[in-house]
């Protein structure tokens, strides 16, 4: 999704710091203190584990019989995640991709291809991974990528995503497209001398963002304005309705809003109205038999409405993937 002369602009070092912020997995503020965190790199040989290294901690002690229970290895060893790969996976996975890849292929087409052999190497069990918190995914082909990215941002638009906190700008972040690809990924630093008097609420501040964005770098196609602690609880809230209320109460502004981006908030919206029926069915309906019905209904009313033709194009939900990605259960 990246064009040959991509370019990186605007960036301070403390504008990507807080970019990157965003995207940390975390859990909820209750357990963010205590969760554990961090990941385990297992190699084994199908007999024995060679090599145990912690993302934060390094080196652990190897030596355990194989099979091991990945989670009882997590929890003794204070990590959140574990991959698990035999001697020579890794080799493996990238003399398929070398052999995969043509010359030509851009960096869409690299990745589709490097996550297909890791797919198919999970599926000889030569690589794994707890937990496995994307089960049941199916990488997406190039031309489903393509698609799904003519849907959010036509060529020649922009994606804009401002984040305030404390009535300024903490960060921000515009994509360009330009053919099949983003040509240039653009931070704050560019826009903040254009933004002029900022009257320290967002909801009012975020048009001299806008505004500034669509002057220094061409046309919106979509923007998200919000407050960054709303939008780290938005992450990885799977309630229904949770992104169409927040927008209803201002929690979040979506300008320029292209039409698939409000009939998904539509459809959003309509699954809240269906959850109560969906909590009731229990006491009038004993037998079950209408819950699968009304779920259904929920399902179809949001293709109706237009939600599904991102993830059509895609072949899952990018938000829940991304929920199930930062979300922290442990």
């Amino acid at each position: 999704m990246l064009t040959n002369d991509v370019r990186f602009e605007g960036f301070t070092s403390r504008d990507w710091e807080r970019f990157l912020a965003l995207w940390k997995p975390r859990a909820a503020p209750t357990r963010e203190a205590s969760r554990r965190r961090g990941g385990l790199l297992v190699v084994h040989d199908g007999l024995v584990v060679r090599k145990i290294i912690h993302s934060e901690r390094g080196r652990r002690v190897p030596g355990q019989p194989w099979p091991i229970d990945p989670a009882a290895l997590a929890r003794a060893e204070g990590a959140s995640w574990v991959f698990m790969a035999k001697d020579g996976a890794i080799e493996a996975l990238m003399d398929r991709w070398a052999e995969r890849t043509k010359r030509g292929d851009d960096l869409t087409a690299q990745l589709v291809t490097l996550a297909s052999i890791g797919e198919e190497l999970l599926a000889e069990g030569r690589l794994d991974l707890w937990p496995h918190r994307l089960a049941g995914l199916r990488v997406p082909t190039e031309a489903m990528v393509h698609k799904a990215l003519d849907i959010v941002c036509p060529d020649g638009k922009s994606l804009l995503l401002g984040v305030f906190h404390d009535g300024d700008l903490d960060t921000s972040i515009l994509l360009r497209r330009r053919g099949k690809g983003f040509d240039l990924f653009a931070g704050p630093d560019e826009l903040r001398p254009h933004l002029g008097h900022m009257s320290g609420d967002w909801r009012r501040d975020y048009r001299h963002l806008a505004r500034a964005a669509e002057v220094r770098y061409g046309a919106l196609h979509l923007g998200i304005f919000v407050d960054r602690d709303v939008f780290l609880s938005l992450q990885t809230d799977g309630s229904a309705g949770a992104w169409a209320r927040a927008v209803a109460v201002r929690d979040v502004i979506v300008t320029p809003l292209p039409g698939v981006v409000a009939l998904g908030l539509l459809a959003d919206a309509a699954r809240v109205l269906l959850a109560p029926v969906v909590r009731t069915l229990p006491r009038v309906d004993p037998t079950g038999l209408g819950e699968p019905v009304v779920r259904h209904l929920g399902t179809s009313l949001g293709k109706v409405l237009g939600l599904g033709k991102l993830e059509g194009g895609l072949g899952f939900d990018p938000l829940e993937a991304l929920r199930l990605v930062l979300r922290r259960d442990d």
